[in-house]
């Protein structure tokens, strides 16, 4: 899949500019559908797969998990600790799992932290098609840097990144030339593995839900 523009949003507005008809929002309400179908099938195959086994974690270990991959994202780029500084909350995904065999998906747990404390826990799931074999994990974190873009996660039933609030994909090109100047987006977006920022990596599709626990 092409990898969508970092600050992509998703619009209804029908081609030529005009006003969208029923045929257009019937179009929309079902490729919607077919796309929380595809999320639905991406997490049950993840959870049921060995590597999705080993996501069950208590929320005592998630949130220690959660700071101790927010402490080395810090440690390996600076910009990102500046924004942090900055942001009005913090969403944290530690442990990511994706995996698939033509049709894939992604799944994991993260936590909200705001003024320092862990105030919710998320999840977030993904699904994805095409050729595509083996497995990987990464974690990622979202500076949520206004009030809006706060408050539009906490209201949606599921948050579609990309849909609402500007999502930045930083990544070590774009966080050279990040500083408390430039900071204009609603939302920035660090993918990391083992070894730093992740290259190449899309948002598009990853939907992001509070848990009720």
């Amino acid at each position: 899949m092409k990898p969508p523009s970092p600050s992509k949003q998703i619009h209804s507005a029908a081609p030529g500019g005009r006003a969208p008809s029923a045929a257009d929002e019937a179009d929309l309400r079902t490729r919607r559908e077919v796309h929380e179908t595809l999320l639905a099938g991406a997490t049950v195959a993840l959870l049921a797969s060995p590597a999705g086994l080993a996501l069950a974690a208590s929320d005592a270990d998630l949130e220690k998990d959660a700071a101790r991959a927010l402490g080395t994202l810090y440690r390996q780029n600076p910009t990102a600790a500046v924004i942090g500084k900055r942001a009005r909350a913090i969403l944290i995904f530690p442990k990511i799992v994706k995996a698939g065999l033509v049709f894939g998906g992604s799944y994991g747990e993260g936590v909200l932290m705001q003024a320092g404390r862990v105030t919710a826990h998320f999840n977030s799931v993904s699904a994805s098609w095409g050729w595509q074999a083996g497995a990987q994990t990464y974690s990622y974190v979202l500076f949520l840097m206004t009030d809006g873009a706060l408050k539009h996660m906490e209201q949606a039933k599921g948050w579609e990144l990309g849909v609402g609030p500007t999502v930045v994909v930083v990544n070590e090109g774009v966080a050279r030339n990040l500083s408390t100047q430039t900071l204009k987006d609603d939302v920035y977006a660090f993918f990391s593995d083992q070894q730093g920022l992740m290259a190449g990596v899309s948002i598009e599709g990853t939907k992001v839900t509070r848990l009720n626990h």
